[in-house]
């Protein structure tokens, strides 16, 4: 919105002649403060009069500030004089001015003294106050009234109006007409000049009288660009009230038809369409609200009968109370459990530790005395070469540990007479024995770990460390509340619920010894068989409730035997093996009712049976190679330290073959026959001298092989891993046919036969005509 530019007023020059000859005022220069209103034929002031009126008084008012201009205008109601009509000057202002003159003299007077500044004020404005005419209440109010007639016939109010606060009126109209002016008598008029400063002093004296004339200019301009301003925004509101009233019109006509445009063609077939597809549709809609419908009728229907179902049953308060209980009864479990899981886990891990140390002791004296053993039996062939340099140079702990070795070997031998076992093998028994000492320590840690496994649940009620006891809480709710029961899945829980249980009972279990308890005849064991089997006798559904058992093996058992397996199994041992083999047994088949949900857990304890026998292969099987001059002797020591590494490793052979039936036949056919058989025993073999003991190896070898390999009658030839074996036992017997041991050669058609090298076998006996052996074929 433009801003309207400050208005000066000042006397104009009528351009007019008539100016010229206007009438004198009545009032006579000697009285210039009391004017009378001129009669009605009277005329206005001229300018000669009013210049010389003015001048007369102005010289009396100046002060030391400037002079005083007073100026007379017309009220703003009145018209302007055309034809040197009457007219009634209204009121007068006072209004400051300079000439050049007052110039002159203000600045010649404030030169001699500023501070007289304050006095010159209060007298400049007594000397006013006797001057100017204030007008009286009448007067103020007959403008008020001419204005507000002027304001109703629309009528505009002049600009060369005579008093300030009709220039105040026109500014608020321009800008709001809506809102009225105050009234004159309310604004204070200000009867004297606003002191000036000094710099205001300075400058109004300083400025050239060429800038007012221009300033005088400049202020024309901008009154009359402010107020084409004003007239064009009233066009403008204007022209936006008919725009308004002319679209509002033409909206409520009624729209024309245009019959230029083109619409398309249309036939009897589209407007068939158009209704078949409109059909479809309400069709569909009417289907899906069918269905929702009957879904509404279902829903009421079962609502219906949950209200009937539940203010039949009087039980409410029963069954809230059992829920109540349980739900307390297993938050108090679970908080038991974690507890307790901390101490059961340092005591587990005690145990564990104890029993590992003591198969890394067995395990380190194994290897330690081999390597003792071997070494010295390597000196003791080069004694020729070292002879003339002296005695040979022995480890000083070597005569120590085998003496060692010799006691223990010593009491084995005195062991096996006591319970008659004479058809033993040196190298086949298990070195496990401990000192007095060690076994002390051992035995007396052991007792520590049960006590403090002992007193874990001491502080604890029976029904919550017992298994039985949990299960019955869970077998009441099972018969109560079937339907929760098998909702909240309970047959999943339980396993991980009595998983900190067991792991107790089972830190006293060691599946590698002989005597160890079976998994079968352990009470936690019975109590989930019986809690299974009321199961399946009560319940028609399939809950899963078969699968706790075998849930409870798979997170529970598997785990801490497959850390036997990995970490406490010593394959050498026969016993250990055995025991093993018979706990693998009875898990393994427990799992088999699970099918694939429990695979992983199966998958990774035969991974790991596998992956320690791999190792004790190539960690514990050694068969030195001496000459035959010095193996020739079965009494030296080079032979029997051969001997002992052969039958050790037959021992090894039977143990990996005994796990038949649990691992699978490529699995034991790679570890027996490829990685033990083909590799080491087959080269002991072949450096042997044929003869007696070479074909009671053989037969050993043979025995330890499974007889399900072999079962088919159908089958003309041997396991592809043996093929090496059998080419060996044919040389054997060929050279065995020519020397005096022929009756081992019917020995060796026996083991032939056996692992259904048949071919190779009447090969043999066609080749030198052996006939009497061919009934030993055919029997087969």
């Amino acid at each position: 919105m433009a801003q309207r530019p400050k208005r000066t007023f000042r006397q104009r020059r009528v351009p007019s002649s008539d100016s010229d000859d206007a009438a004198e005022p009545s009032a006579e220069p000697g009285a210039p403060g009391e004017q009378e209103a001129p009669g009605p034929t009277e005329e206005g002031p001229s300018s000669g009069g009013g210049r010389a009126e003015v001048a007369d008084w102005r010289v009396r008012a100046r002060g030391p500030r400037g002079r005083v201009w007073a100026s007379s205008r017309r009220a703003a109601g009145t018209a302007p004089r055309a034809d040197g009509g009457t007219g009634v000057p209204e009121s007068r202002i006072v209004d400051l001015s300079t000439d050049e003159e007052g110039e002159t003299e203000h600045s010649s007077e404030s030169k001699d003294g500023q501070s007289s500044s304050s006095n010159s004020s209060s007298s400049l404005e007594e000397e006013f106050s006797s001057i100017v005419n204030i007008p009286d209440a009448a007067f103020i109010q007959a403008a008020r009234r001419k204005r507000e007639l002027a304001r109703t016939q629309d009528d505009f109010i002049s600009l060369d109006v005579k008093h300030t606060s009709a220039i105040t009126g026109m500014k608020k109209n321009s800008d709001e007409d809506t809102e009225s002016e105050p009234d004159d008598h309310e604004k204070r008029i200000p009867f004297t000049l606003k002191p000036q400063t000094l710099r205001q002093r300075m400058a109004d004296e300083t400025t050239p009288r060429n800038e007012e004339t221009s300033e005088e200019s400049q202020e024309d301009e901008n009154q009359d660009i402010w107020e084409q301003q004003q007239m064009r925004k009233a066009v403008k509101i204007t022209e936006g009230r008919d725009l308004d009233l002319s679209y509002s019109t033409e909206s409520q006509t009624v729209k024309k038809f245009d019959t230029s445009i083109s619409f398309p063609p249309v036939n009897l077939e589209i407007i068939k369409k158009q209704l078949n597809t409109r059909l479809t549709l309400l069709q569909d809609t009417h289907r899906l609200h069918l269905r929702e419908y009957e879904k509404y009728i279902q829903d009421i229907k079962s609502s219906k009968n949950t209200i009937q179902n539940l203010e039949n049953s009087s039980n409410q308060a029963l069954n809230f109370k059992f829920y109540k209980s349980m739900k307390v009864y297993v938050e108090n479990l679970i908080d038991c459990l974690n507890e307790k899981i901390i101490s059961i886990q340092e005591i587990e891990s005690s145990m564990h530790a104890l029993l590992l140390k003591q198969a890394m002791t067995f395990m380190k004296r194994r290897q330690d005395e081999l390597k003792h053993e071997s070494t010295y039996l390597q000196q003791l062939s080069h004694k020729a070469e070292t002879s003339t340099n002296g005695s040979l140079a022995v480890d000083e702990k070597t005569p120590w540990i085998l003496e060692e070795i010799e006691s223990r070997r010593s009491q084995r031998r005195q062991a096996r007479a006591l319970s008659g076992n004479c058809d033993h093998q040196e190298g086949t028994s298990s070195d496990d024995e401990l000192s007095s000492a060690d076994m002390i320590d051992f035995q007396k840690i052991h007792d520590e770990i049960l006590q403090d496994h002992k007193k874990i649940f001491e502080d604890v009620h029976d029904d919550f460390c017992n298994i039985q006891n949990i299960l019955l809480k869970f077998q009441q709710w099972r018969e109560k509340f079937p339907d929760s029961y098998y909702e909240a899945f309970i047959s999943l829980c339980i396993p991980k619920l009595l998983n900190p249980l067991i792991r107790l009972h089972l830190i006293d279990w060691n599946p590698l010894k002989f005597d160890a308890v079976g998994l079968k005849q352990m009470p936690w064991f019975t109590s989930i068989e019986e809690y299974v089997a009321t199961s399946l006798e009560d319940s028609k559904k399939e809950d899963g409730s078969d699968k706790i058992l075998s849930g409870v093996i798979n997170k529970t058992v598997i785990p801490r035997l497959t850390d036997f397996v990995e970490f406490i199994w010593d394959p050498l041992s026969t016993s250990q093996t055995t025991s093993l083999i018979t706990h693998c047994r009875v898990i393994l088949e427990e799992l088999s009712t699970c099918g694939n949900e429990v695979s992983k857990g199966k998958q990774d304890l035969l991974n790991s049976i596998v992956l320690r026998m791999k190792k004790a292969i190539e960690d514990d099987v050694f068969i030195p190679l001496y000459p035959k001059s010095t193996v020739e002797n079965k009494t030296s020591p080079h032979s029997k330290f051969q001997e002992r590494q052969f039958w050790s490793s037959i021992k090894l052979f039977r143990n990996i073959l005994l796990w038949n039936g649990l691992l699978p036949d490529d699995t034991l056919q790679q570890l027996g026959l490829g990685k033990l058989l083909n590799r080491y025993l087959m080269i002991a073999l072949l450096t042997a001298s044929p003869g007696p003991d070479v074909i009671k190896k053989c037969r050993q070898i043979t025995a330890c092989l499974p007889e399900k390999w072999f079962q088919n009658s159908a089958m003309r030839t041997s396991v592809p891993q043996l093929e090496n074996f059998i080419q060996f036992l044919l040389q054997s017997a060929r050279k065995l046919s020519r020397s005096e041991f022929r009756d081992e050669v019917k020995e060796i058609i026996l083991i032939l036969v056996k692992i259904k090298a048949l071919n190779q076998a009447e090969s043999f006996i066609e080749e030198y005509h052996l006939d009497h052996l061919k009934s030993v074929i055919k029997e087969v």
